[in-house]
């Protein structure tokens, strides 16, 4: 049986006419431990790589996503992810020529489900991770202003609490292809990239990421990454978020709300193709 991802409590609710006795619904959320297992000049390694508030459920996709996206391990590394020793322990044992480099692990990852990776003040750590994107076709704006729409109407969680964020990805004619929420923006965005990495595929150059929520720096990287081209923020991104996506060639879009949308990094064709985004 999956884990319950919402949970209901008692509650005061103040109303016009008073106070009331009543139950709500909220977003659980509880600590997991991603736990990493391989090998290095043969001998057995193990180590507790991070502890992050998130949602119960697709742990297996958050775990993964989580490893891949910090550019500890790449697609084909992992050999089994199951939990260890309790719901909120996951391990991730690599394949026998995956490692994981210790130097990467200097820091400790704690994240919490407001911030992802807390910590990060420089670019210059991405670079080592990936290079710039290639330049992609243009999105057409129609598809943008479309895509807060198809995003809620797919989160569930969201629909019956408002207290959970989602991330999904779409193809460039704005069709749904995978979506995942979490209480945490980043741990959502980990989950989808992290489902296509558990099965070793990559489809994410002609893809575009809408995030439900402000965006930050570790989504945009989370995308260079990946190799995601086009980001959508349903709020607003932060100075950093938008270095980052115009030195990696990133489109990045925000507060994409009421007909209208504001682009950040890529440019925005308005002779050729008035209702395009030109990268």
């Amino acid at each position: 049986m999956p884990p319950e991802k919402i949970t209901s409590i008692a509650i005061t609710r103040i109303t016009p006419a008073g106070a009331e006795t009543a139950e709500d619904v909220v977003a659980i959320e509880e600590p997991l431990e991603i736990r990493a297992a391989w090998t290095a000049d043969g001998e057995p390694r193990e180590k507790n790589i991070s502890v992050t508030m998130r949602t119960p459920g697709d742990d297996y996709d958050l775990a993964a996503g989580f490893l891949f996206t910090e550019g500890l391990i790449r697609a084909g590394d992992i050999e089994s992810i199951r939990h260890w020793g309790s719901p909120n322990q996951v391990r991730v044992a690599l394949q026998p020529h995956a490692r994981i480099d210790a130097s990467k692990l200097d820091r400790h990852f704690y994240t919490t489900s407001s911030c992802g990776v807390c910590g990060k003040t420089s670019i210059d750590a991405v670079s080592i991770a990936a290079a710039p994107l290639p330049l992609s076709e243009p999105v057409s704006a129609d598809v943008v202003h479309e895509l807060p729409r198809a995003l809620q109407g797919a989160q569930t969680a969201f629909n019956a609490t408002g207290g959970v964020h989602g991330a999904a990805l779409f193809d460039r004619d704005g069709r749904l292809l995978r979506l995942r929420e979490d209480v945490g923006r980043h741990n959502a965005v980990d989950k989808v990239i992290g489902s296509y990495v558990r099965a070793n595929e990559s489809p994410f150059a002609n893809t575009i990421l809408t995030v439900s929520s402000r965006g930050s720096f570790e989504i945009v990287q989370k995308a260079i990454v990946a190799g995601i081209p086009v980001v959508v923020f349903i709020g607003g991104p932060s100075s950093l978020a938008v270095d980052l996506a115009r030195r990696f060639n990133v489109t990045l879009v925000g507060f994409v709300r009421d007909g209208r949308f504001n682009v950040y990094s890529g440019a925005a064709s308005t002779r050729s193709r008035p209702r395009d985004l030109a990268r």
